[in-house]
């Protein structure tokens, strides 16, 4: 039986692209698999290595192929795209996959279980259904003001908005129905956000290290369970390598020995950078109250010299690292002296 040094797969809904090597790093394997044939493919070989560009689908056949006896190496598809050859197919990506798993230093990205799957689903399926009410509620504004009637911003406003409306006898009959239509769709993905934003609790109180996360100033349930069940700490060098992944640093162009930094790029993970400048920014709006215990020094000082939103990227890189630090050596947070407390 052929011996394999590494395999990449291609992964796909139903054919996967297979490019193996051996020994000698000599390309001695390129097939299609559909989805039923993986499983016994996989089974009839000995232990081998196999890489894999990391997605939600990937951590399935990981642990599928892990089962077996397998090792299985996840990676970043942005550290792929560099080893992928002119003219995209999938043979090309397959190869690019193997090429880039063979590289020292390469990053992989950690293999999650079912359990990590499924709080992570709750906490994903959460943030749809607040972009669908999101959606719905400006929809819904954006129809009453065709007709003169105007609310402010929130979810709060609807339910007067709606009274508004309903009140209006010059609005015609269809448009005052259609409008009741939106906020009764809006009221039934209240309840179901209700119901999610249970779970995300239940979940958050049974993971130790989200509840011990959620003592940071600006880190709450959902980026303390995010943290918890998609992040592996060990993974990282340092907090600083953590905030970096995330798309909390500055971009830089260098050159010359002159450095030169930008702003922030769109580069990272988004919606884990999304949450922690959301965070940052509710600690900054109370901040500025006087008595605020979350008013430190190093952040009034910050706020003075530099706008509130460069202010509260600093503040997340900074909540980054923290969070980081917490991970890996378990300890508590220790809160910072409030401001003009020795």
């Amino acid at each position: 039986m052929t011996q394999y040094k590494r395999i990449a797969i291609d992964t796909s809904k139903a054919v996967f692209t297979l490019h193996g090597i051996d020994q000698t790093e000599r390309p001695i394997l390129r097939i299609n698999l559909n989805r039923g044939q993986m499983i016994a493919f996989f089974t009839k070989l000995p232990r081998t290595e196999i890489a894999m560009e990391a997605c939600g689908g990937s951590h399935y056949w990981a642990r599928e192929l892990a089962a077996l006896g397998h090792r299985v190496l996840l990676i970043p598809p942005q550290y792929v795209k560099p080893y992928v050859k002119r003219g995209k197919n999938d043979r090309n990506d397959a190869e690019a996959i193997c090429e880039a798993a063979g590289r020292p230093g390469m990053h992989f990205v950690p293999v999650k279980s079912a359990d990590q799957q499924a709080q992570g689903m709750v906490l994903k399926v959460r943030e749809t259904l607040v972009d669908q009410r999101t959606a719905l509620v400006n929809t819904l504004r954006g129809h009453a003001g065709e007709f003169g009637v105007i609310a402010g911003k929130g979810v709060s406003n609807i339910i007067p908005l709606l009274e508004k409306v309903a009140a209006e006898t010059a609005i015609p009959r269809e448009a005052r129905e259609t409008m009741a239509l939106l906020g009764e769709e809006i009221a039934r993905l209240d309840a179901r956000l209700k119901q999610m934003e249970t779970k995300v609790h239940q979940a958050h109180k049974a993971n130790p290290v989200s509840k011990r996360l959620a003592t940071i100033p600006g880190i709450g349930p959902v980026i303390a369970l995010t943290l918890a069940t998609e992040i592996d700490p060990t993974a990282f060098e340092s907090g600083r390598h953590l905030a970096a992944w995330a798309g909390l640093t500055p971009r830089e162009h260098s050159t010359g020995g002159k450095q030169r930094m930008g702003g922030i790029s769109r580069a990272g993970n988004e919606r884990l950078r999304a949450l922690f400048v959301l965070g940052a920014t509710s600690v900054i709006k109370v901040a500025e109250r006087p008595g605020n215990k979350l008013a430190t020094e190093w952040l009034l000082k910050l706020l003075r010299r530099r706008p509130r939103k460069v202010a509260a990227v600093a503040l997340a890189n900074k909540m980054a690292r923290t969070a980081w630090a917490m991970m890996m050596s378990g300890e508590a947070y220790r809160r910072a002296p409030a401001a003009g407390v020795s």
